[in-house]
């Protein structure tokens, strides 16, 4: 059998590919655990300056993998606020948190939980033939890891609750435009582009941009007054790193920068 997540390194980044296409890469535990240790295997990595989070097959991820979650093994009331709490949850925070930008290349449809785990990470390119459904209404279920807080928070409350409620599905370049992701691409030319970009990011000033998620996440819930304290606070952070020393002198010299990344203070 396959591994169910494929890990693989290359020079300054990594990409994760869940690997279940027989299944839509749907998630099961044993998905969940493979990818959580790719993803401690990049954060322990100094040298993995970012990741690019992608589908095996013709679809990205849709969601749980309903074939775990026969009544007919669990029972009629499967504990599913437990499942979000052992899975998909710490998944969505650890994301959310990680040291590095993840770039999430949706190569195919993202349903459910899948397409909120596409949301979670910091930059989402799509193929312009893949569609984000949030399916949970034709289970009887709300939308979950995140989605509730993704869609009002980019959308607004009347598109959230369309969205939720008619499972429609929302084509990639309508995502684009409605501002849930970032970018539509042509199918063929997207790992191209996701990983020059994760590249590129792998090449830069690092620390800066771990500390700059850091506070575009607490944007939506400070004051202007509060952020510009988190602002404050941040950049005499980012100030203090090596990383801003070798920008400034290569600025000065006129000469590309030189980052040493993770590894710098």
């Amino acid at each position: 059998m396959n591994d169910v997540v494929i890990h693989e390194r290359r020079d300054g980044y990594s990409i994760i590919t869940l690997n279940r296409p027989e299944r839509l890469n749907a998630f099961n535990e044993a998905q969940h655990l493979a990818l959580r240790a790719a993803i401690d295997s990049c954060e322990a990595d100094q040298d993995c300056g970012a990741i690019v989070l992608t589908g095996a097959g013709r679809g990205f991820c849709a969601g749980q993998d309903l074939a775990d979650r026969d009544p007919t093994i669990l029972g009629d009331s499967p504990d599913l606020g437990m499942t979000l709490e052992t899975y998909y949850n710490p998944l969505v925070r650890r994301l959310r948190g990680l040291q590095m930008p993840v770039i999430c290349a949706v190569n195919g449809v993202a349903a459910g939980a899948g397409a909120n785990i596409a949301f979670a990470c910091d930059i989402v390119l799509a193929a312009k033939s893949a569609k984000f459904i949030q399916a949970f209404s034709k289970i009887g279920l709300i939308p979950d890891a995140g989605g509730t807080y993704w869609l009002t928070k980019h959308l607004g409350e009347a598109r959230a609750k369309a969205l939720a409620m008619t499972a429609h599905p929302l084509p990639a370049e309508d995502a684009a435009s409605w501002g849930l992701i970032w970018k539509a691409v042509d199918d063929d030319a997207l790992m191209a582009e996701a990983t020059a970009l994760a590249e590129s990011f792998a090449n830069g000033p690092t620390r800066a941009f771990a500390l700059t998620k850091q506070a575009i996440h607490a944007a939506s819930g400070n004051s202007l007054e509060e952020q510009l304290e988190v602002e404050r606070a941040l950049q005499r952070e980012a100030g203090w790193s090596d990383d801003y020393k070798e920008g400034v002198a290569a600025f000065l010299q006129k000469r590309p920068a030189n980052y040493r990344g993770r590894k710098s203070g």
